[in-house]
């Protein structure tokens, strides 16, 4: 671990977000772990939990293989945007293309929650504005999210008593 490392798992306060992350073009799970990694490595970035992989029926565009999602609970010393853009050339990187909404795809990140912070900036929506209809982005989030916020967690658990099309997802492989 190099010694920036070191300063941002000894700081309180590290505003705690969690990422939803879904592939469903090759080897999905090697995707979602190079994500991980890419984030981890960055200096404000600190990996505080893991979701199990679920795989999960496509949304809207339906014509595709399944995904394999999860959530991360990261600890950051980073903006929301700043945060976002490390996601996004992850993406990039990655080899994600944006060429059909909801369509195929090497890797997703989704910024989901950052802290409490609220905001309708175009580019960057907080909390995600659909997660609240997506059973594929709150079961792995609820089950990260016990860790850090269990009152919050159960709130979002009640939701997802509600919720219709937790059918489409089933539990893939547990985190090590």
């Amino acid at each position: 671990m190099n010694e920036e490392k070191a300063d941002i798992h000894s700081q309180e306060d590290l505003a705690v977000a969690y990422i939803g992350l879904g592939s469903n073009l090759g080897d999905r799970e090697q995707y979602l772990k190079e994500a991980l990694r890419m984030l981890e490595e960055h200096p404000e970035i600190r990996i505080l939990g893991l979701s199990s992989f679920y795989e999960t029926d496509p949304v809207g565009y339906v014509d595709q293989d399944p995904f394999l999602n999860m959530v991360a609970a990261v600890g950051t010393t980073l903006s929301p945007e700043d945060l976002f853009a490390q996601m996004l050339g992850a993406e990039q990187h990655l080899g994600r293309k944006r060429e059909v909404r909801w369509g195929p795809r090497t890797i997703d990140l989704d910024l989901l929650l950052y802290g409490s912070r609220t905001q309708e900036d175009p580019r960057l929506i907080l909390p995600h504005p659909r997660m609240m209809e997506r059973a594929f982005v709150l079961i792995p989030l609820i089950e990260v999210m016990k860790a850090q916020n269990p009152q919050q967690a159960g709130a979002l658990e009640d939701h997802l008593r509600r919720l219709s099309g937790k059918e489409g997802v089933t539990l893939w492989k547990r985190m090590q």
